[in-house]
């Protein structure tokens, strides 16, 4: 769904981390002393979650007068649990643009033997696909299953690799999912170059000046990041793990740009501007799409339909262009292209009638960018769209103003199930770089209004005295909830889509059977993703001799996934949303209500929930509502996310008890 631009790929397939090398143990025949001391080094002690620890890891990187540059790697990473295999595979990724200039692996099983890998076992490989890659030239070379790659095991490896970098910048990922012993970072620049970093997640660290045009930055004893495998609710071990970005410039080159986010925007100007020249058939097409339509909005809703619906999702990553999008021309003529096609396509159209467009490069993991790190780590491009000043319409709501005082309506156009005019949740709340040339800035994009991501579910059902239970709900999806369902029945047959329902039902009952089901605006994105089905579940309620005991919630959950230990990371809540039910049983003849439970209501300032119960004549009525202001909060407010949660388990397992009358 996105692309990944080339200076992401530096960890492949396997947690691949920068680090320095060569010299005489490359050509050895031995483990390389190197090697031994790491293995030697006394660990910490390590939480039993740890399955692996990087004993070293090094890196040089040197830099040539004429930009290109040579990147040297050593690491050793000791094996401390089974499930840590994979993160001692030895791997490194490169595509047409650089070369693997050599790469020797090294291991020491757990009974201390040694291992010298030949470096003709070493194989290279092409990259998995998320299969929408018409063509990717990213490979990869190394071993996948190494000797000694077993606890207590370590395996090493030492690589040289011959870099094309497109933007005077590296980048030191120096904190990944395992911790890390000791790690360094080398920077080798030509006579008259210069350099200044940024720091992501990270506080700002000086390094030491070695003198020659040498820097050196070190580091013992980081930790993994908790990534979202361990925590609940926690944001992209990408956009939790430090890292520092090098910039650095010829002697002569405006070094008050380098590491700017107006520096970036210039050069990347530079790769697309060209690209966004308009011809005849997209001017005569945009020109079609928008006959008869005054309105901005109108105009610009058409032409973004357009790309987003008719133009295909196909990625084509060659060297550079993993950042250079492809012609509009021959977009438009394909009727494919990624993320950064699509986007210069859409401007390329706009600019045909009157609206100018700018591309916008963010990352699909909100947080990743960070507003005080310049640099070009970002994977998927979408879209900007310049508002005419003094324009109004209730129809914008994914609005940003930059610091030009200028307004753009944001929208991704590869993200074919997202209403235009509005953004996918987990762009919100996020950062990205505004591409306007000596205007481009980094811009935080607009966290949406709960109203424009609702679910809201009404039914009314006859409950009988043997526990079952029968009703017709109906169900309205609007945003992002609705997008799983209209892909279900957009790319799906009818078995996938019986099947999906199945297995949703079967989260609220322990028997049960949908059936007459329809649905409706699958397509429309703008309208209500309707669906419509008839229910009859068996053993619903618990019979107690003269009792009953019944859920009055139905089906649906807003359940959180929270846990009771100590938070030390921000919590993603992934979208703001609201979520309305409304319920009508109607009790079996005999019986009447004994107990209620009591209404509910709380709001902590980020979310809300309130929900009744009451008789209505012969029926039970309950009512509810969620909302979810935020996208994401600070730690310190997970305990009062954990009440929330506390909250709703307690109001969604609660039971109305009828008897008989008597």
């Amino acid at each position: 769904m996105y692309f990944r631009a080339n200076a992401v790929f530096q960890s492949v397939a396997v947690a691949l981390v920068s680090a320095v090398v060569c010299g005489a143990a490359c050509a050895s025949n031995n483990v390389p002393d190197w090697v031994k001391a790491a293995a030697q080094q006394e660990l910490p002690h390590y939480p039993e979650t740890t399955t692996a620890v990087v004993l070293l890891d090094e890196t040089t990187y040197t830099v040539a007068a004429d930009g290109k540059a040579v990147e040297h790697v050593r690491r050793v990473v000791k094996i401390l649990r089974p499930q840590g295999r994979d993160e001692a595979m030895p791997a490194v990724g490169y595509d047409k643009d650089s070369k693997v200039l050599s790469m020797h692996v090294w291991a020491i099983g757990p009974d201390g033997h040694e291992f010298v890998v030949k470096d003709n076992e070493l194989g290279d490989f092409g990259v998995p696909g998320s299969g929408e890659d018409l063509y990717s030239d990213d490979r990869v070379r190394g071993m996948g299953d190494p000797p000694g790659r077993d606890p207590g095991g370590v395996v090493a490896f030492e690589y040289e690799k011959r870099m094309r970098p497109y933007l005077a910048e590296a980048t030191w990922l120096f904190q990944g999912d395992i911790p890390v012993v000791k790690e360094n970072f080398t920077l080798v620049l030509p006579e008259g170059f210069t350099q200044t970093t940024t720091w992501a997640h990270h506080a700002p660290d000086a390094g030491v000046d070695m003198e020659h045009q040498r820097w050196r930055w070190e580091m013992e004893h980081v930790a993994g990041v908790h990534s979202e495998d361990r925590v609940p609710l926690a944001p992209s071990g990408e956009a939790l793990a430090g890292r520092m970005t090098v910039h650095y410039a010829a002697a002569g080159v405006a070094a008050s740009q380098e590491g700017t986010w107006q520096g970036i925007g210039e050069w990347y100007d530079g790769l697309s501007r060209d690209r966004m020249v308009a011809t005849p058939d997209i001017a005569a097409k945009a020109a079609e799409l928008t006959q008869g339509k005054t309105d901005f909005y109108d105009k610009v809703e058409a032409i973004g339909e357009y790309t987003q619906q008719k133009i295909r999702y196909v990625e084509i990553k060659m060297g550079v262009g993993g950042y250079q999008p492809h012609s509009a021309a021959d977009v438009f003529h394909g009727k494919y292209g990624d993320c950064k096609d699509k986007a210069t396509l859409l401007s390329s159209m706009l600019s045909t009638v009157g609206v100018h467009a700018a591309l916008l490069m963010v990352d699909v993991n909100r947080g990743v960018i960070d507003p005080d790190a310049p640099s070009i780590w970002g994977n998927h491009m979408i879209t900007a769209i310049e508002i005419p000043k003094g324009y109004e319409s209730p129809k914008l709501r994914s609005v940003v103003t930059a610091k030009t005082g200028k307004r753009y309506l944001i929208f991704d156009p590869t993200w074919d199930k997202t209403p235009f005019g509005q953004l996918e949740s987990n762009l919100q709340g996020s950062y990205g770089v505004l591409m306007e040339d000596k205007e481009s800035q980094v811009i935080q994009l607009p966290v949406l209004d709960p109203g424009l991501n609702t679910v809201r579910r009404s039914a009314t059902f006859h409950l009988m005295a043997d526990g079952s239970l029968k009703g017709d709900v109906t169900e309205k999806r609007f945003g992002d909830l609705s997008e799983t369902r209209r892909y279900l029945y957009t790319h799906e047959d009818a078995k996938e889509q019986q099947q999906y329902l199945d297995r949703v039902a079967a989260r609220d009952f322990s028997s049960v059977t949908l059936s007459d089901v329809k649905v409706e605006n699958v397509e429309a994105l703008n309208k209500d993703l309707t669906t419509t089905y008839s229910l009859d579940a068996a053993h619903f309620a618990t019979v107690a001799g003269p009792l009953l005991m019944v859920r009055p919630r139905v089906l649906g959950s807003y359940s959180l996934d929270v846990d009771n230990k100590r938070r030390v990371v921000p919590i993603d809540l992934e979208e703001t949303m609201r979520g309305t039910d409304e319920y009508d049983i109607a009790l079996p003849d005999g019986y009447v209500v004994d107990e209620l439970p009591d209404p509910v209501k709380l709001d902590v300032g980020f979310a809300s929930y309130e929900s009744s119960t009451e008789v209505r004549g012969t029926s039970l009525h309950y009512s509810r509502t969620y909302t979810m202001r935020n996208v994401t909060l600070p730690a310190d407010r997970y305990p009062a996310l954990r009440k929330l949660a506390g909250v709703i388990d307690a109001d969604e397992a609660s039971r109305v008890v009828l008897k008989k009358a008597p």
